[in-house]
């Protein structure tokens, strides 16, 4: 275990510009999402949770769970959850604010980088708007983001990432993804990861993550096909020279099993989590890798005791049933109760809080391999000297070779499956 006194110069060197001037006083090790992609990278055949904050109960459960695991973290939001037309009382401007105040509370020390997940961009209109948003979003003390183009053609989701990570300080952690995420339709393939991963490197752009389209869903996985473990590690294989981590979105629901293969198997280093860890907080019985479990009518089971309380969750099904809200629909109503759920009154909150931080504990300790991933990351950062330990690799590929017209012409000579149109958004 690190020393109080690599804790304190971690503190000293490890938070990045913003974090510093947002909170110059600050016991809180936010750090760049580049040092958890190393301190997993570290330990090797690990990855740690992204966990979803959509609430403030999820932020405090999430923060206690690391603290025992003695885990490095992430703390994520995506922009459909909390950016301009959120569904979530937690956004990319209070998600720093927040962590930062439960580890100062608290006494957390483990290091907690903030990403703001899927920042999408679904055509090239989206551009202009993005180009003044993402500027604030690290204003307001994000450490990582996910440049999310992968909902266009592929030529266009290269493009646009090589115009908008002019935007991401070089200190910050940056996601890329190829393929939407829409379960066994529309897979992502060898050549379309290194089309979109060579494409950057020709132009010095270096993601520490890539997420792919591997068989997964967000939201309430209903089928048992999930995450695709050869084919994620075929991908990450090829990808091998360019150094890149994977980013394994639509992690709730897939079994213990399949997670473990692929921190195991695969260069995976970032596992998100959100509808599971929503639905514990509430109390809703789930299985035990948290996919929420359906009564004979097709409802959620409400465990008595355990989340809010029986009355406030009479309301929440109330309210959704007028709205016409089923199944991964309830997610909307967090926006709608989270001062409901705030006020309510402190053993219930502690009790929800305690249920997150019990499931996530598990999921890090006996899934991810996350244990310990803590005091790596403080090796990162002193080794680093700074908050910034730089990219895992350098330009292989010859700009010349990625132009815009080569791009294009590129693109144009892959035969690649998209899978259906609609809303994958979260």
């Amino acid at each position: 275990m690190s020393s109080t006194k690599d804790f304190d110069r971690a503190i000293a060197i490890g938070r990045p510009p913003n974090v510093r001037k947002l909170f110059p006083n600050s016991r809180a090790l936010i750090v760049s999402g580049k040092v958890i992609d190393r301190a997993l990278l570290k330990k090797g055949k690990a990855m740690t949770m992204a966990a979803n904050g959509r609430s403030h109960i999820v932020i405090r459960g999430a923060l206690q769970a690391a603290q025992r695991a003695r885990a490095a973290l992430i703390i994520e939001i995506a922009r459909s959850e909390g950016g301009a037309k959120a569904y979530c009382a937690t956004n990319f401007w209070n998600l720093a604010r927040q962590v930062d105040a439960v580890c100062n509370e608290l006494g957390i020390t483990v290091p907690v980088a903030i990403h703001a997940d899927h920042y999408g961009i679904k055509k090239r209109e989206d551009i202009p708007f993005a180009e003044v948003e993402i500027p604030s979003l690290f204003d307001a003390g994000i450490t990582s983001i996910a440049i999310d183009a992968s909902h266009m053609p592929d030529d266009e989701n290269l493009l646009a990432s090589i115009e908008l990570a002019r935007l991401i300080p070089s200190w910050a952690g940056y996601e890329t993804e190829v393929g939407e995420i829409k379960g066994k339709l529309g897979l992502s393939s060898v050549p379309e990861a290194l089309f979109l991963i060579q494409g950057l490197n020709a132009h010095e752009i270096y993601p520490d993550w890539i997420a792919l389209n591997n068989g997964t869903t967000h939201g309430i996985e209903a089928s048992d096909q999930g995450i695709q473990v050869e084919l994620t590690r075929e991908i990450h294989e090829a990808l091998a020279d360019y150094r890149v981590s994977g980013a394994q979105h639509g992690t709730s629901g897939n079994s213990s099993e399949r997670l473990r293969a692929i921190a195991a198997e695969t260069r995976t280093t970032k596992a998100n989590v959100a509808t599971a860890l929503q639905m514990i907080s509430w109390g809703v019985e789930v299985n035990d890798y948290g996919n929420a479990i359906l009564d004979d009518k097709g409802e959620f089971v409400k465990v008595r005791g355990e989340g809010v309380t029986e009355e406030l969750w009479q309301e929440m099904k109330e309210y959704a049933a007028a709205q016409g809200w089923k199944g991964g629909n309830y997610k909307k109503l967090n926006l709608v109760f989270e001062n409901r759920i705030l006020g309510q009154p402190r053993e219930v909150r502690e009790r929800m809080a305690a249920r997150v931080e019990n499931f996530i504990h598990s999921m890090l300790v006996d899934v991810f391999n996350a244990a310990d991933t803590a005091d790596h990351a403080l090796e990162v950062i002193l080794a680093a000297g700074s908050h910034d330990p730089g990219p895992k690799t350098g330009r292989l590929e010859k700009p010349e070779d990625w132009t815009v017209e080569r791009i294009r012409a590129r693109a144009a000579r892959m035969n690649t499956d998209k899978g259906p149109q609609g809303d994958f958004e979260d």
